[in-house]
């Protein structure tokens, strides 16, 4: 019994290696268009575009998943954190925001969202820095 506790251990273990230093794989791009009218989500996971495409729901999920939130900066610290409020659009390769009012020149928009997360990386089980919680990909876009 003991035994077969440690090979399935260690299966585990080549498993979250080769699947950590896949070639294929990488890291999710956040950016503003060319014209700063949207938010682009590029280098996405293609097993995770492929479930959104086949999700009953895909506007809430997309939702659940994105958040865009503005955020006060050095040159505007009047302003509260606040969402905004816009929709997403999936395209074959990416994902795109587009807020319900322009983004306004100078200010910061804090990116938030659980694209290409996971629970357990190669790096985190050989630091015994596993956690049960997913950690979000954060990025502050200024226009």
């Amino acid at each position: 019994m003991v035994k077969h506790n440690v090979i399935v251990l260690f299966l585990f273990f080549i498993l979250a290696l080769l699947t950590e230093c896949s070639a294929d794989k990488e890291p999710l791009k956040i950016n503003f268009s060319p014209d700063s009218t949207a938010i682009i989500f590029s280098g996405i996971d293609q097993a995770g575009l492929t479930q959104l495409r086949n999700a009953q729901y895909p506007d809430s999920v997309l939702s659940d998943l994105i958040s865009v939130l503005q955020t006060p900066s050095e040159r505007a610290t009047n302003l509260k954190e606040m969402p905004v409020q816009g929709h997403l659009e999936l395209t074959d390769s990416t994902i795109v925001f587009y807020p319900d009012t322009s983004f306004v020149s100078g200010r910061d928009y804090l990116v938030i969202t659980h694209l290409n997360t996971s629970f357990v990386d190669a790096k985190r089980i050989l630091t015994n820095g596993v956690s049960v919680k997913l950690r979000p990909v954060q990025k502050v876009l200024s226009r």
